[in-house]
This record gives structure tokens, C-alpha cells and sequence, in this order.
């Protein structure tokens, strides 16, 4: 079932992304690709391992830089900060890596105070615990905040990497491959979190993803890069409705083998 779309301001752009390229050597990664993240929006980037996903989510962070082209973060020209201005923007994305990005010799509580100790120096320890149970019962983890990592099922550890990145109350959050190396029915877990992250935090984001059951599932308006260029666009049904056989290709892929 394809995702109902819920309140997305289609006249505030919060990233713009234009004419951008970007190549390594002869790979060719982006071709002068044009892209809008709007407020409130899911955005699902589908597409099939290594044709830019997450090249695009370096570049949009400033972690790398396009070779021509313009990309804009919440009203800010990426390719003009300076490292301290690029590193007061990143505070304001928060990003959801595959492998969750826990610390494993900390407990589930002490990953979640080190990004607010660390970029939030002036709060009291009530306020820091205040925002640690807040955000765990954001993400219906409440009950595990004295475990470890290892203790921890890969759902779990999922969902305590998303309570750690929405900590500091990001304005967009990055997915990339949130369903990866999960049984199904965490899939289906995970997708619902991300809508219910949507909804709760006010978030708008881009879900980096191959997974066409999650991309169904989350996303208000889904995009397909295909060899370098986003080549389609629109809903689910949309993005599917064609002869091409690159898209029935990566279709089929999904739900028939």
C-alpha cells in the first residue's frame, strides 16, 4: 500500500539541489541532476548499489563538493560555508546510517547524552535525562536505556541509531539503507518508525533506499536515479508505470526473484 501523504509545504524548498555533477575519474556518478526536498516531505532516492545514492547524501552535508552545480541547505550555499558554518549545519541534519553507529562500550543511555553533551553544553543533568527518555519513548525503546548495544536486537539497535540522531532535534533527517540486513517484519517496523518520526518531530527527509516495499511504504514522493540523472519521479504507481527496462528490471528484481 502506498503511503497517504500528510502536510508537505510544496512552496518551501529546505534543500535545492541544481544542476549538480559530480565524477570520479571516469565513473560519472551524477549528471547534472536537479533536486527539492520540501518541508515535511519523505523523499525517497531509489536506486540500484553504487549509482550515487550515497554520494549524494556526502555532497548535500558538504562532505564532498559537486564539480559544477549548486546545492542550498535550509537557506545556506553549501559550497560557500567554511568548516565552522558546514559543521552548524550538519548539527541541524541528522543522519541514520546502515550500521547504526553505536558506540558499543556505552550503554543505550550514554550514546544518547554524548551528542547533546557534546554540542549542547549548558544543559542540567534533568534536562539531559529529560531528553534521553523523550526521545527513546519517541522511538518505543523506553525500557531499553540501561542496555548495551550488543544486547540489542538489529531492530532495536536501528531505532536507538534514529532516537540518537533525533537527539538534537534535526530539521531533515538522512536515511540511508534504514532497511538493510533486516528479517521483514523489522522492515515493516522500521518503515512505520519513520513515518511515525515524520509525523512526531516535524522532520522532512530524504530515505536513501533499493528496497521498493520501504520506498512504498515511506515515501510522499519517490525519485529513481538512473545512470547518473534522476530519470523519474512522482508516487509509487508512478514511478513503475513504464516500459522501461531499467525500472521493470529493478521492479522485478524486488518482488519476483
Amino acid at each position: 500500500m502506498e503511503k497517504v501523504k500528510t502536510h508537505i509545504d510544496y512552496q518551501d524548498s529546505v534543500i535545492t539541489i541544481r544542476g549538480v555533477s559530480k565524477s570520479f575519474g571516469e565513473n560519472h556518478v551524477l549528471r547534472n541532476v536537479d533536486l527539492d526536498l520540501y518541508r515535511g516531505e519523505n523523499l525517497v532516492v531509489l536506486g540500484r548499489s553504487g549509482t550515487g545514492k550515497s554520494v549524494l547524501i556526502k555532497l548535500i552535508a558538504g562532505l564532498l563538493q559537486p564539480d559544477v552545480g549548486s546545492i542550498e541547505v535550509l537557506g545556506n550555499s553549501v559550497n560557500d560555508l567554511d568548516n565552522h558554518e558546514l559543521m552548524k549545519l550538519r548539527l541541524r541534519i541528522g543522519f541514520s546510517f546502515q550500521n547504526s553507529a553505536l558506540y558499543d562500550s556505552m550503554t543505550v543511555r550514554e550514546n544518547l547524552e554524548f551528542p547533546l553533551i557534546r554540542n549542547k553544553r549548558n544543559l542540567t543533568r534533568a534536562e539531559i535525562n529529560k531528553e534521553v527518555e523523550d526521545v527513546l519513548e519517541g522511538v518505543g525503546l523506553s525500557q531499553a536505556i540501561n542496555q548495551m548495544p550488543s544486547e540489542l536486537s538489529g531492530g532495536q539497535r536501528k531505532r536507538i541509531g534514529i532516537a540518537r540522531t533525533l537527539i538534537l532535534r534535526p530539521d531533515i533527517m538522512m536515511y540511508d539503507e534504514p532497511t538493510a540486513g533486516l528479517d521483514p517484519i523489522t522492515c515493516l517496523d522500521i518503515n512505520s518508525l519513520i513515518n511515525e518520526v515524520q509525523e512526531r518531530y516535524k522532520t522532512s527527509s530524504i530515505i536513501i533506499t533499493h528496497d521498493l516495499a520501504c520506498a512504498r511504504s515511506v515515501g510522499d514522493r519517490i525519485v529513481m536515479l538512473l545512470d547518473g540523472k534522476f530519470e523519474r519521479q512522482g508516487s509509487f504507481k508512478e514511478i513503475f508505470e513504464t516500459d522501461d527496462a531499467r525500472v521493470k528490471a529493478f521492479y522485478d528484481y524486488n518482488f519476483i526473484v
